[in-house]
């Protein structure tokens, strides 16, 4: 592991994730909302620190809530983001101001998303509206049927499942 990234974790306090790499929920607004779906109350907004090394991803997972990437520092982060029905597919550079790339991304709810670092270590943060919460979240590779389909569909994308 660089040993930057070693001390982030460190510095941060972060905890692995389940979805792949580290994290620690830096902010949770005591302020609720109420989403238009069947969802109960949420906090308005929520923010992690996510840290992903090299050879590590963030696998591919659904959230209920708008998701909005801002890049902090470290080699660039490629965003995959795909439409729920598995129809429009893109890939966001997450990064420094460059013309190649953009250091803000959002991922729409209900999107697919998974992201890897294009190099030693990617930091970036994470903010959620409503915000996140475990039971608005799920990993593709948790339903089978449906990440055979993705398996069929997107074969280039499938090792990040």
């Amino acid at each position: 592991m660089h040993p930057r990234a070693a001390q982030l974790i460190a510095q941060l306090d972060l905890q692995p994730h389940p979805e792949g790499g580290y994290y620690r929920e830096e902010y949770r607004s005591e302020n609720t909302v109420q989403p238009a779906d069947e969802r109960p109350e949420r906090s308005a907004l929520t923010t992690i620190y996510f840290l992903l090394t090299e050879g590590t991803y963030s696998c591919w997972h659904q959230l209920r809530s708008d998701e909005v990437w801002h890049f902090y520092e470290g080699d660039p982060l490629h965003l995959l983001c795909l439409a729920a029905d598995f129809g429009n597919a893109r890939t966001v550079v997450l990064g420094p101001v460059a013309s190649d790339q953009q250091p803000v991304a959002v991922i729409p709810a209900t999107c697919w998303q998974a992201a890897h670092s294009t190099g030693a270590y990617t930091l970036v943060g994470c903010s959620m509206g409503p915000g996140f919460d475990f039971a608005d979240f799920r990993m593709l590779r948790e339903d089978k049927p449906l990440a055979a389909t993705f398996q069929h569909r997107y074969p280039d994308w499938s090792q990040w499942l």
